[in-house]
């Protein structure tokens, strides 16, 4: 079962998120700042990477990238930014930090966030 990491911090958008992910069959754990997810990818591996920029705290989500594609276990792991924003200086900088792909929240459904999520895993 291949485990995913959820890094958001709309508790009520994680909770769907998570929910249609266990339902695909996937294994879930879920975050809501960068440092607690930095520190769940510290202590068990995951085979894919869920982020949202807009975090609370010192850290957002492209320092969570950035961070995450400096970790050797890290380097190849598939991530998608999961975002509100979607400028095209942000989805530069996203795919230029090592993001695989950029979705915008309000265009995407989740069915559809599970399709990309498979297809980044093959």
């Amino acid at each position: 079962m291949k485990k995913i990491l959820i890094i958001e911090d709309d508790t009520f958008l994680q909770g769907l998120e998570a929910g249609k992910l266990t339902k695909s069959g996937f294994e879930v754990k879920t975050a809501t700042t960068a440092e607690a997810g930095l520190k769940i990818l510290d202590e068990e591996t995951m085979d894919f990477l869920l982020l949202d920029l807009m975090l609370p705290g010192d850290k957002d989500g492209f320092a969570v990238l950035e961070e995450v594609r400096g970790k050797k276990d890290y380097k190849k792991t598939p991530i998608i930014i999961f975002s509100n924003l979607g400028e095209e200086a942000e989805i530069k900088k996203a795919k230029d930090l090592g993001a695989n792909d950029f979705m915008i929240k309000s265009n995407f459904t989740l069915e559809e966030l599970v399709e990309k999520i498979n297809e980044l895993l093959k």
